[in-house]
């Protein structure tokens, strides 16, 4: 009978300790945009979002395109793409991030926000990086990102939805967005 309540005193220690704890979410982290200037992802609270790994010299690359489409048909209810570039595959982003941003605009007329490059994986990637590969494991529940353009969608309360490879077209999301967007 002292084994029970002992028990339960153990139970309701470790239920007081972690009710102050909060779940970490997207809106915890800092990221710089394109520009060089710091920016809190809770500027995205209440937003659907889809983050992006990406890079100009890949075959993915046309993607931008369909994420700017995106963008375009769904900014008005609250949704946002926001694109990561990335040169830690194959160096498909070699180019300074004010290149990146040129070739952006003049390329794809990209007009969602865009971010300094970082890398995705390895000791050096980005924490909000770590965070979504925590949050949705890739192929065989590995975390690390395999190649440029994985996509991360992202509630309206900053939980990670789901995590879509590089080959799945930005199209071909839309109808997992329009959910959220409900």
């Amino acid at each position: 009978m002292f084994g029970f309540y002992k028990f339960l005193v153990v139970l309701l220690m470790s239920t007081i300790l972690t009710a102050g704890e909060s779940k970490m979410s997207i809106y915890d982290f800092d990221v710089v945009d394109i520009d060089g200037k710091s920016v809190s992802m809770s500027k995205y609270k209440g937003k659907v979002l889809l983050i992006v790994n990406v890079a100009s010299e890949c075959g993915f690359t046309p993607q931008y395109a369909g994420l700017e489409k995106l963008y375009e048909k769904y900014k008005a209810k609250d949704f946002m793409v926001l694109g990561f570039p990335c040169n830690q595959f194959r160096e498909q982003e070699s180019k300074s991030n004010k290149e990146i941003k040129f070739f952006c605009q003049g390329t794809y007329d990209v007009h969602f926000d865009m971010f300094s490059k970082i890398d995705v994986n390895g000791e050096n990637a980005s924490p909000l990086y770590k965070f979504l590969k925590k949050e949705q494991g890739g192929f065989l529940w590995m975390d690390s990102i395999k190649w440029n353009f994985t996509k991360f969608l992202i509630s309206r309360d900053g939980r990670v939805i789901d995590r879509y490879a590089p080959m799945t077209k930005p199209e071909d999301i839309a109808d997992d967005i329009e959910n959220l967007l409900k």
